[in-house]
């Protein structure tokens, strides 16, 4: 199969345009029921600002922009993230024929990019904004690989909309042009790029680019990095001989999950080739490789220096190289291919099955083991029947969260709907004929009549909800493809500007 698709130009790319296409008629094949990510997205596109929350908002801003095409629904969703997984793979691509010679092993190492589990399954799953910042990678390893090779100003304004887009995407993608930019030092030849003239292009570029946003988490600093925080420390009260002891385990394992699939796959597709390959090198591969060594050092003093839990997707920006490294390093030894591109074929198109069919599956074995996922939810019926308990459609919906923000959003996209901390986005009108709609809901999916603290906290914080009228009701409705007399409880209450009743 690799063979036959190496031999074809362009044909890789039909094969996988082909493929997320699929994987977007599975996403709108299953249940109107948002998860996480998805959710966020989807009530942050009522709105486009500078920033949001802890994650930056390239993501988001191109959300935004598929809503105002597509409306507020599942394919505005999943096309925009298939759409940006596809454009990874052809920039990944694109880089992997320049750096290696053998058409057959620059497909492989394409397709290599499915074997990473955070980008063959998890990116499909729910990620959003680690998509971003894997498009963004592949870009900038492309623009990055051919600037080396051709430095024009073009290519300049290239890099610096790449490193612009992925610090836009996630925080720790700024370790990637500092790697890159360390690991070109060691090489004469390579090192004149860094100290081009041009390169200046490249900084003002990214600089135009990043600076709204750097604007606005200078005046929201805490919201943009508290649960940044939170999650690369334990939070709990240990040594600092523990905490690093920790933090190398953390790293540690994240590198294992991150590396270990795809080495492995490589290893079965080309068994004793591939360790024979290891001392065949390339101006390529020692610039990768010193990329990785970097990378890791730098990640170690993020853990001296207080981290104590990496997480595997967080490496997504630097060891996606991984693919084109092994592929750069076979390459390089000269070995005859033999079978190995079969018996890789047969591992990506065994994942390309299995992925596809494995999320399609996920809510309908949830339900028969009733152990119900986010998309078992019943969204859109609760919706549909608690607005029709109103007598008059609401000017906004009160929630707590963002998944249920989004999943009301899809579900009634012409109604505006509030968060704490970001009902600033969403004016809204408060009259006998524009009430106000709160919803709750438990996690569990528990009865849940009366509104948390949290919910009155901020009723009562907004002059005009303050002290209305608050009939709590409750209501239940079965999950998508539950059991028999299992359902899910959402909390709600009509809110006039006087005692009218609801």
């Amino acid at each position: 199969m690799i063979g036959r698709l190496a031999m074809r130009d362009g044909a890789v790319y039909a094969a996988l345009a082909a493929y997320f296409a699929i994987n977007v008629l599975v996403r709108l094949a299953g249940p109107d029921s948002l998860e996480l990510d998805e959710g966020q997205q989807l009530f942050f596109a009522q709105w486009l600002a500078p920033g949001y929350d802890s994650q930056p908002p390239f993501y988001n801003w191109l959300q935004y922009g598929v809503v105002q095409l597509l409306g507020s629904n599942m394919l505005a969703i999943s096309l925009l993230k298939n759409l940006m997984l596809f454009l990874s793979y052809l920039f990944f691509g694109l880089t992997a024929h320049i750096i290696i010679r053998d058409r057959v092993l620059a497909v492989i190492a394409t397709l290599g990019l499915i074997t990473f589990p955070q980008v063959g399954y998890e990116a499909q799953r729910d990620l959003t904004h680690t998509v971003a910042v894997l498009f963004s990678a592949c870009l900038f390893g492309y623009v990055f690989v051919r600037t080396l090779e051709t430095p024009t100003a073009v290519n300049y304004a290239l890099v610096g909309a790449s490193v612009g887009f992925g610090v836009l995407s996630k925080y720790n993608f700024a370790l990637l042009p500092l790697v890159a930019a360390l690991a070109v030092l060691p090489d004469p030849q390579l090192r004149r790029r860094l100290f081009d003239p041009r390169m200046l292009i490249a900084i003002a570029v990214a600089f135009v680019i990043v600076l709204p946003h750097a604007l606005w988490f200078l005046g929201h600093f805490d919201a943009a990095t508290s649960r940044t925080l939170e999650k690369l420390t334990d939070g709990g009260d240990v040594s600092r001989a523990g905490q690093i002891a920790s933090g190398v385990a953390s790293l540690v394992g994240a590198f294992a999950a991150f590396v270990l699939p795809t080495a492995l796959v490589f290893l079965i597709a080309f068994g004793m080739s591939l360790p024979r390959a290891w001392r065949a090198e390339t101006q390529w591969t020692r610039l990768i490789g010193r990329m990785f060594a970097i990378a890791l050092g730098l990640l170690l003093l993020v853990v001296i220096l207080g981290a104590s839990d990496i997480k595997d997707r967080w490496l997504v920006p630097i060891f996606l190289l991984l693919p084109i490294y092994l592929a750069a390093k076979l390459d390089a030894s000269g070995q005859p291919l033999g079978s190995a591109p079969a018996r890789f074929g047969a591992v990506v198109a065994a994942i390309m099955v299995v992925v596809p069919l494995a999320l399609f599956m996920r809510p309908y074995l949830a339900g028969w083991t009733a152990h119900y996922g986010k998309q078992n939810v019943p969204y859109g019926q609760a919706t549909a029947e608690i607005l029709a308990s109103g007598q008059h459609r609401p000017s906004v919906i009160l929630t707590l969260d963002h998944q249920l923000a989004g999943n009301l959003r899809l579900h009634a996209p012409d109604i505006a709907v509030a968060v704490p901390g970001y009902a600033h986005g969403v004016p809204f009108a408060f009259d006998a004929t524009h009430p106000v709609l709160a919803v709750w809901r438990r996690r569990d999916g528990g009865a849940t009549l009366n509104p948390s603290e949290e919910m009155w906290r901020w009723l009562n914080q907004n002059d005009a909800l303050a002290g209305r009228p608050l009939e709590a009701k409750d209501a239940a409705f079965p999950y998508h493809y539950g059991r028999d007399g299992d359902v899910y409880h959402f909390g709600y209450a009509w809110i006039y500007p006087a005692a009218q009743g609801g």
